[in-house]
């Protein structure tokens, strides 16, 4: 059996976040939209529907511990929406961004507009931290936005000259934000912190290029030292016993994804140069490239290998998920890694088109071949 790994969190066996919402919880979210029931009714049963995924979390036998992102309609909409504010929607202008399914179906992404200051007033997550605390003595995890996020989805132009004549504005805001919220989180227990990072994939697609190149963005400097440095600044300072760890997607809506591109040209400064303890990479399809780039990752990080896939209903066997691990092992030691599923199974709360048997069956898999790789 191998030994220990430089770092639990994350365990052998992980999860990224985000489950498949129960039919009584979708139907009250379309019900408050409706105004049929009330914002306290529809946290009631948030509540129960939290008990309850904490409840197959554990009997499953993960170590690590979500909320499901039960409250939050995307993976981003409690703390950016919700949380910071002076953002809107788009619903007019067209997208030139889109997410894509294995048919070519396509859904496009609603343009996001700032229109007034992204502002920290008070912990975000904290409440959903202590709740989630309360119902398990296992470990918890709290997922944050990528830092990013918002910029790479807006540009400047539509970020308000008004409000941000000057872009450092809008970044001090945001780093400012992601301090406090860090800050919080490590006040109130919480060391296990998960930033869904979109924009370092999304930046490897040639498409998310040109629409870069449209928008006047050096898409080169954006990837390897704008937005590697912002993040820096937002992890700084974080609490000692917080374990922050980063997930890497391209993409994740109904079955639907936003980019493909390997890790190759972000490899080393993902790796060496953005301070982060461990990594979730996405590897589920070829989409996203070899293993080769693992050969940067230094010692003591340990890299989450995404190899099941969340989007497709199609069940991965043992046999290949440990070949796959074996091939990843050539360019990083076994020891420095481990398994989850490649991403949520539900980062927009409409989630993905697989049954719940499924996702149970997926996540037991990860568990089995976990077992068999690393041991108990």
């Amino acid at each position: 059996m191998a030994s220990a790994a430089p770092h639990n969190p994350p365990f052998r066996a992980e999860q990224v976040g985000s489950f498949l919402r129960p039919p009584e919880l979708l139907a009250a979210r379309e019900d408050l939209k409706a105004g049929k029931i009330k914002a306290a009714d529809l946290h009631e049963i948030e509540d129960r529907a939290i008990r309850d995924i904490v409840a197959f979390q554990e009997r499953l036998g993960l170590q690590s511990i979500t909320d499901g992102e039960f409250r939050r309609e995307t993976f981003f909409s409690a703390f950016y929406i919700q949380g910071l504010g002076g953002l809107q929607y788009d619903f007019e202008t067209p997208s030139d961004w889109f997410f894509v399914d294995r048919k070519g179906h396509r859904i496009p992404m609603l343009n996001i507009k700032v229109s007034d200051r992204l502002q920290w007033r008070s912990p975000v997550h904290v409440g959903d931290f202590k709740f989630l605390s309360s119902l398990t003595d296992r470990m918890v995890k709290i997922t944050l936005p990528s830092p990013t996020h918002i910029h790479c989805r807006a540009g400047r132009a539509n970020i308000s000259t008004q409000v941000y004549p000057d872009l450092d504005r809008f970044w001090d805001d945001i780093i400012d934000a992601f301090q406090k919220e860090l800050k919080a989180l490590g006040e109130a227990g919480c060391r296990y912190v998960q930033i869904d990072e979109t924009t370092l994939p999304c930046l490897t697609d040639p498409h998310a290029r040109a629409l870069m190149a449209q928008r006047r963005e050096d898409w080169r400097k954006l990837l390897l030292e704008t937005y590697p440095a912002v993040m820096n600044r937002c992890f700084a300072g974080r609490p000692a016993a917080m374990h922050l760890a980063m997930h890497l997607c391209r993409g994740n809506n109904q079955g639907h994804w936003s980019s493909e591109g390997g890790y190759d040209i972000v490899a080393d400064t993902l790796f060496n140069r953005i301070d982060v303890d461990s990594y979730f990479l996405e590897y589920d399809t070829p989409r996203a490239g070899n293993f080769e780039p693992l050969r940067l990752v230094p010692k003591n990080k340990t890299v989450v290998l995404g190899l099941v896939s969340t989007k497709f209903p199609e069940l991965e066997t043992k046999d290949e998920i440990r070949r796959r691990i074996d091939e990843a092992a050539r360019y990083c030691p076994l020891d420095q890694l481990a398994l989850s599923p490649q991403c949520g199974f539900a980062s927009a709360y409409a989630g993905n088109p697989i049954p719940g048997e499924i996702q149970e069956a997926k996540l037991r898999l990860v568990i089995d071949v976990a077992r068999e790789v690393w041991g108990s």
